[in-house]
């Protein structure tokens, strides 16, 4: 059966730092860049993974300091907002009022996640893809930071994607973007009050205190939630291929907003909701990422979802080091970790709770000095400097 997306909020236990020096920025830097750099495992089990190759695995955290809210971080909705409930994948697809509570609060978030962009992790990840020392990378994130930032890094998008709809009917994918614009025409007034908001600023912070004392609560994956909202008035398009075809079934109103009594026609978030099944190519692409690497390096992830939790799983039972890179617990961890040695510098495991912004750029520097660039930097910048193409 495939796999479920279902949120886990259990309390995790601190993190236990591996090796004690990664406790510090600094510390961290050179672990990971043992880690990143050393030899395959001899205890690889897979032929496939003897190839020097890391397969990276990023969660929410990587985007935080591009201004998106997480889950379970320090700032997290799940700390800050114990009540928050995501709409589940049963809930969207059978009940018209989920669905416009979903795309309302959608519609007003979708402002800050289409302005922001890939911040300096993602960019020292696609150096890293660029060095040669990270192969693919997994993530959980809906943001598309990953294939923007590095397009030609082979990126799975295990949960799916922000960027696009899919209609539920005939499976077409519509442009969000264009899909914004047509709530703004159905939804004058959330238009408009939308436009206020902007103005105000609300949107402009990410500090949840400031959020908060604005009436607004701001969710990961793009959800603004406005307690007391009238979110009955608000209406969303059906898929316009659907009505283009006379598909039997999809009705709208006077002005094109998806009628109560159609059967057909909803377009859905191309995102795997929670509740809802992973599909099978991409359960297969992760499998076959991992399996093809000699490391997997997780960057900003508790782990928290089974559809992450098992990749890890699977990359310890192949004998793979395994990294983790993430403020705050990780589910399960301690499985990860157990027996590794004490004599340890970071290839065989390495356990960081510090800030990636901060460390990975840093280990891409200490990559490329390993590898002979620093020099050609220096050469660059010299020619630069004389004017020299």
């Amino acid at each position: 059966m495939p796999l479920l997306r279902v949120p886990y909020t259990d309390p995790l236990p601190p993190p236990h730092i591996i090796p004690r020096t990664a406790a510090t920025v600094s510390g961290a830097i050179g672990c990971l860049t043992d880690f990143l750099t050393a030899p395959p495992s001899k205890n690889l089990k897979l032929d496939t993974a003897r190839n020097d190759r890391t397969v990276l695995l990023s969660g929410a955290g990587i985007s935080v300091a591009s201004g998106l809210a997480d889950y379970r971080g320090t700032n997290g909705t799940y700390t800050l907002n114990r009540t928050y409930r995501p709409v589940y994948y049963n809930e969207f697809t059978s009940n018209h009022e989920a669905r416009k509570r979903y795309w309302a609060r959608s519609y007003l978030g979708w402002t800050n996640l289409h302005k922001a962009r890939p911040n300096i992790a993602h960019k020292a990840v696609a150096r890293l893809g660029e060095l040669g020392v990270i192969s693919s990378c997994i993530t959980q994130n809906v943001d598309s930071f990953h294939p923007i930032a590095h397009p030609a890094l082979r990126t799975t998008e295990l949960h799916g994607y922000l960027r696009a709809l899919v209609c539920l009917t005939c499976r077409t994918e519509y442009p969000r973007t264009a899909f914004q614009t047509q709530l703004s025409t159905l939804n004058p007034a959330w238009a408009a009050f939308l436009a206020e908001v902007l103005a105000s600023g609300a949107l402009d912070t990410e500090d949840p205190a400031q959020r908060r004392a604005r009436g607004l609560k701001t969710n990961p994956d793009g959800d603004v939630d406005i307690p007391g909202a009238p979110y009955s008035t608000f209406r969303y398009p059906a898929c316009p291929t659907c009505l283009a075809a006379g598909t039997a079934g999809v009705k709208v109103d006077s002005d094109g907003g998806w009628a109560a009594d159609s059967t057909g026609g909803v377009l859905k978030p191309a995102v795997v909701m929670f509740g809802e099944s992973i599909p099978q190519a991409t359960k297969i692409a992760a499998e076959e990422a991992v399996d093809g690497a000699s490391r997997v390096l997780v960057v900003g992830s508790s782990l928290a979802t089974y559809s992450a939790w098992r990749l890890v799983k699977r990359a310890r039972e192949n004998g793979m080091p395994i990294g983790v890179l993430n403020i705050g617990g990780v589910r399960g961890e301690e499985v990860f970790f157990g027996g590794v040695g004490e004599v340890n510098t970071g290839r065989e495991a390495v356990r960081a709770s510090v800030d990636a912004g901060e460390v990975l750029p840093a280990v891409v520097r200490m990559v490329e000095e390993m590898r002979g660039f620093k020099g050609l930097r220096e050469e660059m910048k010299m020619d630069r400097e004389k004017g020299v193409a």
